[in-house]
């Protein structure tokens, strides 16, 4: 486990970096640790590798109390390693500095990465306040290692010696990735500037925990009560007994609860009838974290962009954009300011055009209202079935879970990658819900173990995501534990899960991402699965979308749950006839979302609002970029912006960065023949596989033989004219 894999487990937490948790005096007397950790090592499950299959978390064994002493042996071994290598008496080499980093560190990692993945889909009390202890320690403990002058020194001579060592690819680009992340973390600073560089990822790493649980809290706290089932006509049956079922859970007895999405658009509100109700439930999802109390995130986000810029500026950079952006494929800030100035006014125009639709269905009701953002979503759908003769929640039937997992997602990288699954029981879960299934290549070899855990939980952050418990690498000789994370709310007992039709587009992006992890094939940790830039890592995940829809794959997947008739021709003609409907919003609440990204971190110190003031500075910024359109909020308002409190800072522009290389992508597998063994391993052998071990825009050029092309883009989005 490399200390950049450390990090990375970390930077769930913060930008920022890791703290020693012994006193200034030293670790504890060798005699007392040795015994402390041979009585630890019998019950903690973290002190060793895991003995299952694939070092597969040993859930089952693994309780609270493990976390804390796992990760204080994890830090003091890893000041003990890193420290040796730092003053290895030997001349500094390829081995014994950055193999040996590499090597470094792997009961940190262990505990790491379980921790932080569990912080995020099942966390609890004692896990929150072990989470808000150790962000300012991880942060300390990473800053010992990065803003080591003794270790630096090392890495550095191996880097200028680095061409003349013999050394193959992949180990020469770790060798300058490693020098990289070592001068960006600010190893080049004076003494005196390393200390304030401490204190402000400290304070960094705190501020991201505070606010993440203040949010989790929050959405909780704001989940709409409801009195009467009829208050509720218009929704899904099943959606209106797991509303039921909500507020039974919080004793709620004969009343329902609408818990609330990570987003600013809320599910309900697409179907509800009550107006009301649909303004009760946007209200409070805008508000989030935003109208006082103990879970306000105003304060924390001023305090946050402040010592942002602050850092950006001690480390020699204008702002936190300028140093964030450097080290992804855009490069700089010009170049993310011209995508989304490009895309900003066809967007708002096009949302416009089909505001003023809206609009006419609302005039056309008797609505004596204009159009605001608690209606888009339930008149879009009256848009939709008027112009297409389509209704969303037609769908819903013909993707039941169950099927689109195993007969759409797997069925289609059985396809294109000749994958086979086996669902693996025998594995422990950290909750019944959870699946575990074994992958194989088409010789029959193990390739990996896939975690599915697909619903909704009131102690899960919201969103989709993929993490990786244990990660490929030829140094040590692991193969992938991926995981997949979605929000889908779950049914009552006995009940199907019908998933929406964005929710299985969501279901097959995610596991693009596990295909990423799976299919690496490196040799060092630091450059495994999505190790890759912020802004490329979305595209392999993106391309994976496409199958979706592709007839072989939606034909063997999409059919109804209770007869198993497939998907009516003629309702995937109308999706398919509706795939650019609505692209205006889309795209609006998107830009919305990343331009405010931008502008939080293109600012300096002296120009970061205090907390009063950020609601404002929110405002200014969506009306200076021309997306101030208030019936399109931003997918994210600034309270409740998860992204940006961690890896995705001055980086949420990355999807559609990263969109324009998938819809590139997209053509070139249509052009090639589409679905077909052939393209999947050319895209396995030259991109999937290949991790972070070479440069980004080389693996894409290797991949379609050219540059990317944005025309494809535009037309997906709709956005090459701008309507009238």
């Amino acid at each position: 486990m490399s200390f950049r894999l450390t990090l990375s487990a970390a930077l769930a937490v913060s930008l920022g970096a890791m703290a020693p948790l012994y006193a200034a005096d030293g670790d504890p007397p060798a005699k007392a640790k040795a015994v402390e950790a041979a009585q630890s090592k019998a019950v903690n499950p973290f002190l060793a590798p895991s003995p299952l299959p694939y070092q597969f978390p040993q859930f089952d064994k693994i309780r609270n109390e493990h976390y804390r002493p796992a990760f204080e042996q994890g830090m003091a071994e890893g000041r003990r390693e890193i420290e040796a290598i730092a003053n290895n008496p030997e001349p500094a080499s390829f081995d014994n500095t950055i193999v040996a980093l590499e090597r470094s560190e792997q009961l940190l990692g262990r505990v790491s990465r379980v921790f932080f993945a569990q912080a995020g889909t099942n966390t609890n009390d004692e896990m929150q306040k072990i989470q808000t202890e150790l962000a300012p320690k991880l942060s300390a403990h990473n800053d010992q290692t990065v803003l080591n002058g003794k270790l630096f020194a090392r890495v550095k001579a191996v880097y200028d010696a680095r061409d003349t060592l013999g050394l193959d690819a992949e180990s020469k680009r770790l060798v300058e990735r490693y020098h990289t992340d070592f001068v960006r973390a600010g190893a080049k600073l004076s003494d005196a500037d390393k200390t304030k560089l401490k204190a402000m990822n400290a304070e960094l790493a705190s501020l991201s925990t505070r606010f993440s649980q203040n949010l989790l809290k929050e959405t909780n706290a704001s989940a709409i009560v409801v009195d009467k089932r009829e208050q509720l006509k218009g929704l899904a049956d099943d959606a209106i007994a797991a509303a039921g079922e909500a507020a039974k859970k919080r004793e709620l007895e004969g009343k329902f609860v609408i818990p609330l999405m990570n987003t600013s658009g809320q599910p309900a509100l697409a179907s509800l009838e009550d107006r009301t109700l649909r303004q009760r439930i946007m209200q409070a999802s805008l508000n989030r974290s935003s109208h006082g109390g103990e879970f306000d995130n105003r304060a924390i986000i001023a305090s946050v962009v402040k010592l942002r810029a602050e850092r950006a500026a001690l480390l020699g950079y204008a702002n936190h954009a300028a140093y964030v952006l450097e080290d992804e494929t855009a490069g700089s800030i010009d170049a993310v300011n011209k995508l989304l100035g490009q895309l900003a006014p066809p967007a708002v125009a096009n949302a416009q055009a089909e505001a003023a639709d809206i609009q006419k269905v609302i005039d056309k009701d008797g609505g004596k209202f204009k159009v605001e953002a608690a209606d888009w979503a339930y008149y879009t759908e009256k848009v939709r079935k008027e112009k297409f003769d389509l209704d969303a929640e037609q769908l819903r039937p013909y993707f039941e879970m169950n099927n689109v997992i195993e007969n759409g997602v797997f069925f289609a990288a059985h396809k294109l990658y000749g994958l086979s699954f086996k669902e693996r029981k025998d594995l422990p879960v950290y909750l019944p819900d959870i699946r575990v299934f074994e992958v194989f290549e088409e010789n029959g070899n193990p390739l990996a173990l896939f975690i599915v855990d697909y619903y909704a939980r009131s102690n899960k952050r919201g969103g989709a995501w993929a993490n990786a418990y244990v990660a490929q690498s030829g140094l040590f000789g692991t193969k992938p534990v991926i995981a997949n994370q979605l929000n889908i709310p779950k049914p009552p007992d006995g009940e199907p899960t019908l998933m929406t039709y964005d929710e299985v587009n969501t279901a097959f992006h995610e596991f693009g991402h596990a295909l990423h992890g799976m299919f690496s094939n490196v040799k060092y940790p630091f450059f495994a699965g999505t190790s890759v830039p912020r802004d490329f890592v979305e595209y392999p995940s993106q391309v994976n979308e496409m199958w979706m829809t592709w007839p072989e794959i939606l034909g063997n997947y999409a059919k109804h749950y209770k007869t198993g008739e497939p998907l009516p021709q003629a309702l995937l003609d109308k999706v398919k006839a509706s795939e650019k409907f609505n692209q205006g919003f889309a795209t609006t609440e998107y830009l919305g979302a990343a331009l405010l990204d931008q502008a939080w971190h293109q600012i300096t110190a002296k120009q970061a609002p205090d907390a009063d003031g950020v609601l404002a500075f929110e405002a200014a910024a969506l009306k200076k970029a021309g997306v101030d359109f208030a019936p399109v909020p931003p997918r994210y308002r600034t309270t409740y912006f998860s992204h940006i409190m961690g890896g995705y800072s001055a980086g949420y522009y990355a999807y559609i960065w990263s969109e324009v290389l998938d819809a590139d992508s997209v053509e070139w597998f249509k052009a090639h023949g589409g679905l077909t063994r052939e393209n999947g391993d050319h895209f396995r052998k030259t991109l999937l596989s290949r991790g972070g071990s070479e440069d980004a825009m080389v693996l894409f050029k290797n991949f379609s033989g050219g540059e990317p092309y944005v025309q494809p883009l535009l037309e997906r989005r709709g956005l090459t004219a701008t309507k009238k």
